[in-house]
C-alpha cells in the first residue's frame, strides 16, 4: 500500500497526525478475524458478505480463516496473509477453495449452525434475511466461488499470480490494510483493494463458534417490551424443567424426551438478523416435525392456535411473533399457553423412531 499520512483536524484547526503502526505490534491475527467478521461490509469490492464459519476445517487438515456467502450465494473463501511466502499463501488459498467448491448446501448449513451454535438455522433462510432478498430472488448456493487474500503487504508476486487467476476466471481480491494510531487512543483502520477492484464431498466439517449469550446479557439486548415476553418464556422454562439452549443471539425452549431435545420456539433479540421476535419450530431442524412423532394434522392445528392468538404471522412455513410493542399480560400469557400446548403434543407422541 501506498504510504499515506492521516491526520486528524482538531477544534483550534491544527492537524494531529495518526501514525502508521505495524499490525502485529499491537495485535494478533484473530483480532483481525474479529474485526473483519464484525465488518463483513469491508471485505469484498461489490458488496457484503455474510460470514457462516471461522477457522473452518477443511478435508486436509488446513483451517479456513473466515467462510462467508455474498448476495448471489457464491462461497467467499477469507484468507489472512501471514509471515508466509508468497506461493505458500496463493496455493493455501487455492487448496481451500478447492475444498469449498465441494460443499453442498447441507454442509454449508451445518457450518452456520455450528458456528452460531444454533442447529435451527435454516441457510436459505438466513441468507434472505441477511440480504434483505424478495422471495421472487432465486439463489443457487455456491455455484461460484471467491477468493479475498488480506494483508499489510500483498507482495507483487501475489498481485501478479491473483491478476493471472482472475483473468483464468478465478475470481481473487487482494485487499491491503493499514493501521494507525493517534494521540489519545484514537485508532483508524484502512484498507485498500490492490487486485480485483471491478466496474468428491467432504464428510465432516467443522467451524469454530462465537461465543454465546447468556440470560444476563440477552434480555440485557431485547428492549422492554421483549423483556416483558422474554422474562415470561423463561419462567415457564424454569418452572417446567424445559431446558433452554442459547446461541450466539438467542435461545431456544425446548421439550426433553429421554435425553433428545425438541425445540417448541425460538427468541430473538432486536439486533439479530429476524430483529425481536418468537419464532415457531414446527418444521425447522431440531423441531417438532423434525424430531417428533407429532401428526401433521396435529402440528397444522397448533400453528392454527397459533395463528389465533392474533400474533403470529406467516414467516415461510413457520410463524413469527414480531414485538414490536408492549403486549397485554392476556396476550403474553397466551403465548405461554401456546407453547404448553405444543409441550403436552410432543409429550404425548414423543420421538420419531
Amino acid at each position: 500500500m501506498r504510504d499515506m499520512r492521516v491526520f486528524g483536524i482538531q477544534s483550534n484547526g491544527k492537524f494531529n497526525e495518526y501514525l502508521q503502526t505495524p499490525f502485529k505490534v499491537d495485535h494478533e491475527e484473530a483480532i483481525l478475524e474479529e474485526w473483519l467478521e464484525s465488518n463483513p461490509d469491508g471485505i469484498v469490492e461489490n458488496g457484503n458478505v455474510l460470514i457462516i464459519g471461522r477457522q473452518v476445517v477443511t478435508n486436509l487438515g488446513g483451517f479456513i480463516d473466515l467462510l462467508g456467502l455474498d448476495r448471489e450465494g457464491n462461497i467467499v473463501v477469507v484468507e489472512l496473509k501471514r509471515d508466509r511466502t508468497p506461493r505458500e499463501t496463493i496455493a493455501q488459498s487455492l487448496e481451500y477453495v478447492s475444498f469449498a467448491e465441494m460443499l453442498d448446501i447441507i454442509q454449508l448449513e451445518r457450518i452456520l449452525q455450528s458456528y452460531l451454535n444454533d442447529e435451527s438455522l435454516n441457510l436459505a433462510k438466513h441468507h434472505r434475511m441477511f440480504f434483505e432478498l424478495g422471495y421472487d430472488e432465486a439463489i443457487a448456493f455456491n455455484k461460484k466461488q471467491r477468493i479475498v487474500i488480506i494483508g499489510q503487504h500483498v507482495t507483487p508476486e501475489i498481485r501478479q499470480t491473483a491478476s493471472f487467476l482472475r483473468n483464468k476466471g478465478i475470481r481473487v481480491t487482494c485487499v491491503e490494510f493499514t493501521f494507525f494510531r493517534a494521540n489519545g487512543g484514537t485508532r483508524l483502520f484502512s484498507q485498500e483493494i490492490v487486485v480485483g477492484k471491478e466496474t468428491g464431498k467432504p464428510t465432516y466439517v467443522v467451524s469454530g463458534s462465537l461465543p454465546v449469550v447468556t440470560e444476563d446479557t440477552f434480555l440485557a439486548s431485547a428492549d422492554e417490551n421483549g423483556r416483558l415476553v422474554f422474562t415470561r418464556i423463561l419462567e415457564l422454562a424454569r418452572n417446567k424443567s424445559m431446558p433452554i439452549h442459547w446461541g450466539t443471539k438467542g435461545f431456544s425452549l425446548n421439550v426433553d424426551i429421554k435425553g433428545t431435545h425438541v425445540a417448541i420456539c425460538f427468541a430473538y433479540p432486536p439486533d439479530s438478523v429476524y430483529k425481536q421476535t418468537l419464532r415457531t419450530s414446527s418444521y425447522d431442524v431440531g423441531g417438532v416435525e423434525r424430531k417428533a412423532a407429532v401428526p401433521e394434522n396435529v402440528i397444522k392445528v397448533l400453528l392454527e392456535q397459533a395463528e389465533a392468538t392474533g400474533l403470529f404471522v406467516p414467516a415461510g412455513k413457520e410463524l413469527k411473533c414480531n414485538i414490536t410493542r408492549k403486549l397485554s399480560e392476556g396476550e403474553i400469557e397466551s403465548l405461554v399457553t401456546w407453547c404448553e400446548s405444543v409441550e403436552k403434543a410432543i409429550r404425548k407422541y414423543g420421538l420419531k423412531e
